[in-house]
């Protein structure tokens, strides 16, 4: 078996890897766990052991014949499904019939897949119970950031739950060795809370941080008088949520964007 790199393929070969993701994942035997990126099974073959029901999803068909459909014919529980997660997953959700909190999700994912899966997972119904990756180490590192070191995917992340690094993975446990470390990403407590309890939506928050985010080095009431209409109006609403007007996007914490939700919600 050659790894395809358009696909982004870089195997775990590690066991203590997929026995931590296993831990974390804290699966029970009445779990539905959905898996992204099967790969050759490694880990779907641990998971098909512990939990009610395994969906697995793979988009290289070669790996689908060699290794999980013989792999499926030994676990009744998995079902494998051929094809792209992010252009079908409302297809999946509505087949198997997942609703909110009714699922887990537990994946080692390619490296480009990241940060478009996590907003998928968290941004779209129904979302997971709870997500288990194995990424990029410097993406797990910005999705688990404080201020002044905010970013907007951070941002999308803990509106909606709360992310922790478990373990960092070192490149030598994949085949092939990939340039950069890896880590072990857990994402719990996932629901939109955050936008009922605030009385806020998450439309216009989401389109404050982005606009805010376009231009992240930019102070800002300069980046934010394009929604308020002029430089005092956006200092004025500024002062009202409590934040200095030479404030930069990645200082604010998510508390700080929702207070400039509500004030520029009126507008937005």
């Amino acid at each position: 078996m050659i790894p395809n790199k358009l696909l982004g393929q870089n195997f775990t070969r590690c066991p203590w890897v997929i026995s931590t993701m296993l831990k974390t994942a804290e699966l029970k035997d009445s779990d539905v766990v959905l898996e992204v990126g099967a790969g050759t099974g490694i880990l779907t073959k641990e998971l098909a052991q512990k939990a009610k029901k395994v969906i697995a999803v793979e988009k290289d068909k070669n790996l689908i014949v060699q290794y999980l459909r013989p792999l499926a014919q030994k676990h009744k529980n998995l079902e494998i499904i051929e094809g792209d997660f992010l252009k079908n997953f409302s297809k999946i959700y509505s087949a198997y019939n997942l609703q909110p909190n009714s699922f887990k999700l537990v994946s080692n994912i390619p490296y480009y897949l990241t940060s478009r899966l996590i907003r998928v997972l968290l941004e779209q119904e129904p979302r997971p119970q709870a997500i288990v990756l194995t990424i990029q180490k410097e993406v797990a590192e910005r999705v688990c950031a404080k201020p002044p070191h905010m970013n907007l995917l951070a941002i999308s992340v803990q509106v909606f739950g709360k992310p922790e690094i478990i373990k960092k993975v070192p490149a030598d446990c994949f085949w092939p060795k990939p340039k950069v470390d890896s880590a072990i990403i857990k994402i719990s407590q996932i629901s939109d809370d955050f936008f009922v309890k605030n009385e806020i939506s998450s439309d216009e928050f989401f389109k404050i941080v982005k606009i805010a985010f376009s231009s992240k080095r930019k102070m800002l009431i300069n980046t934010l008088s394009v929604l308020a209409g002029d430089k005092a109006e956006a200092r004025k609403m500024l002062k009202s949520a409590g934040i200095g007007e030479k404030s930069r996007p990645e200082e604010l914490s998510v508390e700080q964007w929702t207070s400039l939700t509500k004030n520029f919600g009126k507008i937005v």
